[in-house]
């Protein structure tokens, strides 16, 4: 390799929306950053800048100053400043595949407003980067991706071949040193020709012989602008051989091939510490904030998208438009991550439960709109899978307190249900002065009193009694002034006993029978019928539970064995381990004396629902975990805190898997809690599925780049792993940290990290400061702390066990909505949404497009698979890319149903006239 004949400097800020300090403080930083900046361009041609990658931070400088839009606009458009391609630089790995894809959408299209986005994937800080991305890019047309960390130690060449599972490729500039690798170029003028035959030197050694076209040099680092003498400086620069020039990231990409033949392949995630610290531990710490965000992401990916493209609602748009906003901007990489102040923590998690709520709005509205058809003593239920299902949904009815339970669906068939829990009946029984009823009068609102309506009164003269029914729904004609009047000709009474009594109501549990992506609708039938079918019913003996698909036992100390009747079994499950962690945000350090407690003081069981639909058991265990960390002596506190650990284990009718919630109140600090799962069978190779695809991993990873290379790795749906005497897989709802333990025996889930420092200047398992020293006392997330989970032991690969079609279902519950239509009006009849069949074949998404229905599918599947798609009324389908530009026609077969042929790992985009 030799020295380049050509350097192109990149000018350009790393611009950390929010980190250390929260969003608006950096934002006065990035406001005068930017005056300075633009002024100078304006009065030099020659000046160029590149900003970041994301047009947030154009966003978040237009609001402030606004009267720059035009200039911003005309130095787009000449091609001297470069924004886009993404909306906001994220964290690839802490938000789903289609968050992703929303994310790099709305960058392009708005950069596209401004004059062009940069047609790069521009990579620059994340830590680490996932399988699909050179599909991701690829599919919204950019053929190039630049990047820093994770590449692996194997690649010596300035650019590579990443290829995603699929095979699709894109050609990727690896930055070596980082996007600051020419940072201090330009900063004493006495220096910049020693500094650029360094650079050129150290550049040229990435250079293949051969290669003749110009090298990157990225001139800029975080929260900093260029020198403004740059042009002068590098105009005078001399480097033998090397002529350097100012650019633009654009411009420099403007310079290279867009083809990958040739060049070395690097295959799926990038994930490697071997030139750079990827800063691992950010998976795991504020563990809240990664539950926020996978429940909001669920809520309007899964439920209020297609509740409103499936009933072609566009009055709801503004609402998911604004949710988008907020789950985009909390995907940062600074920001979901977790590694920020506690201020920005806060805004964070803000911005996920705005998210939450407006996918709840419309959820709620659309819901509604659909529930006016079935009668109020009814309710609709919503799948929002793309396969047909029997499910498990808990519903509010009114059932008198003597009665057994029975619910009917829309053909009068009996549902199998099961009653969880009874309502109280008698809201109030108080006895008061006369004077005191006028208060009690006012209490009633219309017709509503205590969250409910008024369906009748009476008023007792011979005990002055007063006596209010309430229901869920009452009687229109009630009006309160006849109360009033009742009372007045009741004579006079000293004391009055006033009485609020609701209808007789259960929280029940109902085994219905759902359409793919649709809905179907049951109410209580007369009391009492013969009680409904269970296909598998669950049972409770002593602290065993059995659905037939699935035996759950609990140990005389807390932990679970499962079998299965094809034989597979194994104990231990559910071991809970803590231990120190005297690390920081970035990365987990245990303590050079460590202390682990494993062992419970007292264990007991207790039955809470024994069946037949549904069995609950609370596994209940005391320990004393030490209260802190002696950083400085690298060891744990002396005192010990009392702390109860509580695990619900949930089985129910007909299905494979064992939900588990687990919770305690966190009341130490300095500590790492994980729950340890032990294989059926010993094993080197986890599976763990995440943004679009299933990667394998080891039980090792490749380090050299300045920190201790931890195998602890992220999954977001599942993560499974076992050998020929079977398997677990563990059934996720939200970005988790996991690590395959003692030699591949067991498997280990963070459940929490609890740490104080945003980083450390001085780290066990990292050579550098990741970050300033500043305290986190919230990251010790003290109080109380769930994480839900399920547990699949499967025999065979996870491909062909059914472990998709499990995760699908635990993650996906179904929605219930209250009818609103009169008591007389019938059930409406079940109603297909969307369905979608293949081996495989994954749904991700359902929006409206323009007034199209869109779908995304990914092939989860090794292997090459057709996606069957139906859906009433399909009248035409069309292929489209990621971006939704529609392209070929696919064809409507003669039973109705397109079929997609998909290579095993390929994400496709498909529109269809359902109008």
């Amino acid at each position: 390799m030799t020295r380049p004949t050509e350097i192109i400097v990149v000018p350009h800020t790393h611009w950390d929306r929010e980190w250390y300090e929260p969003f608006q403080r950096f934002r006065l930083r990035l406001v005068a950053l930017l005056d300075e900046v633009f002024d100078r361009m304006e009065g030099d041609p020659r000046q160029r800048f590149t900003l970041d990658g994301q047009l947030a931070a154009v966003d978040d400088y237009l609001e402030v100053r606004p009267e720059r839009r035009e200039q911003v606009v005309a130095l787009v458009r000449a091609g001297r400043l470069a924004v886009g391609p993404w909306q906001i630089l994220l964290d690839e790995f802490l938000c789903s595949g289609e968050n992703i894809v929303r994310n790099l959408e709305r960058g392009l299209a708005r950069s596209a407003g401004l004059g062009g986005a940069m047609p790069v994937g521009y990579l620059p800080d994340m830590f680490g980067h996932i399988a699909q991305m050179p599909q991701i890019l690829a599919g919204a047309g950019l053929a190039h991706a630049c990047l820093f960390r994770g590449v692996p130690e194997r690649v010596h060449t300035r650019a590579f071949a990443w290829q995603a599972p699929d095979g699709t490729a894109v050609r990727t500039e690896y930055m070596p040193g980082g996007y600051g690798n020419a940072a201090g170029l330009m900063d004493d003028a006495a220096l910049v020709n020693r500094r650029a035959t360094d650079l050129a030197d150290r550049l040229g050694r990435w250079r293949p012989a051969g290669d003749d076209t110009p090298v990157l040099a990225m001139y800029g680092a975080d929260h900093a602008a260029p020198a403004p003498e740059a042009p002068d400086l590098l105009a005078a620069a001399g480097v033998d051989g090397t002529r350097l020039r100012l650019g633009t990231l654009a411009e420099y990409f403007a310079t290279q091939p867009a083809d990958v033949d040739g060049l070395p392949v690097v295959t799926g995630e990038l994930r490697s510490h071997a030139r750079a610290n990827i800063l691992p531990g950010v998976i795991s710490v504020r563990g809240h904030l990664k539950q926020a965000m996978g429940q909001a992401e669920r809520r309007v990916e899964r439920y209020a998208e297609p509740l409103a493209a499936l009933a072609h609602d566009a009055s709801v748009q503004r609402f998911l438009d604004m949710a988008w906003t907020r789950l985009i901007d909390a995907s940062c990489h600074d920001s979901v991550t977790g590694c920020g102040c506690d201020e920005t923590a806060e805004q964070v998690s803000a911005r996920l439960a705005e998210a939450d709520q407006l996918g709840r709005a419309v959820c709620d509205l659309v819901g509604a709109r659909r529930a006016a058809e079935v009668p109020r003593d009814g309710y609709l239920v919503f799948n929002p899978t793309p396969a047909p299902r029997t499910a498990l949904v808990r519903l509010d009815v009114e059932l008198p307190a003597d009665a057994g339970v029975a619910l009917a669906d829309a053909d009068g068939r009996t549902v199998a249900a099961q009653v969880l829990d009874r309502d109280r009946t008698l809201l109030a029984d108080d006895v008061l002065p006369a004077a005191g009823l006028p208060a009690v009068l006012a209490r009633v609102h219309g017709r509503e009193l205590y969250g409910q309506e008024i369906t009748a009164w009476s008023v007792s003269t011979a005990d002055a009694t007063l006596t209010f029914e309430v229901a869920r729904h009452g009687d229109p004609a009630f009006d309160v002034e006849d109360v009033r009047l009742a009372l007045a000709a009741a004579g006079r009474h000293e004391r009055w006993r006033v009485r609020i009594v609701a209808a007789p109501r259960a929280t029940v549990a109902a085994l219905v029978d759902l359409p793919a992506l649709g809905q179907a609708a049951v109410r209580p039938v007369a009391l009492p019928p013969a009680a409904g079918p269970v296909p598998t019913p669950v049972t409770v003996t002593g602290r065993t539970v059995d659905n037939g698909l699935l035996r759950v036992e609990v140990a005389e100390d807390g932990t679970l064995r499962l079998s299965t009747p094809d034989g597979v079994g194994v104990d231990g499950v559910g071991r809970i381990v803590d231990g120190g962690d005297v690390g920081d945000s970035y990365n987990y350090a245990p303590p050079v004396a460590d202390e682990l407690v494993d062992k419970p003081r007292a264990v007991r069981t207790v039955v809470r629902h024994d069946g037949p639909l549904v069995a609950v058991l609370d596994v209940v265990r005391e320990y004393r975990w030490p209260s802190g960390a002696d950083v400085d002596a690298g060891s744990r506190a002396v005192d010990h805190e009392p702390t109860v650990v509580t695990t619900r284990v949930e089985v129910r009718s007909g299905e494979r898997f064992v939900r588990l919630r687990v919770e305690f109140d966190n009341r130490c600090d300095d500590h790492r809690v994980r729950l340890h799962l032990p294989l059926p069978s010993p094993a080197d190779t986890s599976y763990a599925e995440g943004q679009f695809a299933v990667v394998a991993r080891g039980l090792s990873a490749e380090g050299g780049g300045g920190e201790v290379p931890l195998p602890t790795f992220p999954a977001s749906g599942f993560v499974a792993a076992g050998g020929p005497d079977g398997s677990l897989a563990v059934l996720l709802t939200q970005p988790t940290e996991y690590e395959l333990t003692d030699s591949g025996r067991e498997l280990a889930v963070t459940l929490l990290r609890a740490i104080g420092m945003l980083s450390r200047n001085r780290h066990a398992l990292r050579d550098e400061p990741a970050g300033p020293q500043l305290p986190t006392p919230l990251a010790q997330c003290r109080g109380v702390r769930t994480v839900e989970l399920a547990v699949l032991p499967f025999n065979g690969a996870w491909h062909e066990a059914g472990v998709l079609a499990a995760t699908e279902a635990y993650r996906h519950e179904p929605l219930a909505f209250p009818g609103t239509a009169e008591p007389t009006v019938p059930l409406p009849a079940p109603a297909v949404g969307l369905a979608v069949d293949g081996p495989g074949v994954a749904l991700t998404s359902v929006r409206d497009r323009d007034g199209r229905t869109e779908v995304r599918l990914v092939a989860q599947t090794p292997t090459d698979t057709t996606a069957v798609i139906d859906a009433p009324g399909l009248r035409g389908a069309w292929r489209a890319d990621l971006l939704g530009r529609p392209g070929d026609p696919l064809a409507v077969a003669a039973d109705g149903v397109v079929r997609l042929p998909m290579r095993a790992w390929e994400i496709a985009t498909v529109q269809l006239d359902l109008t």
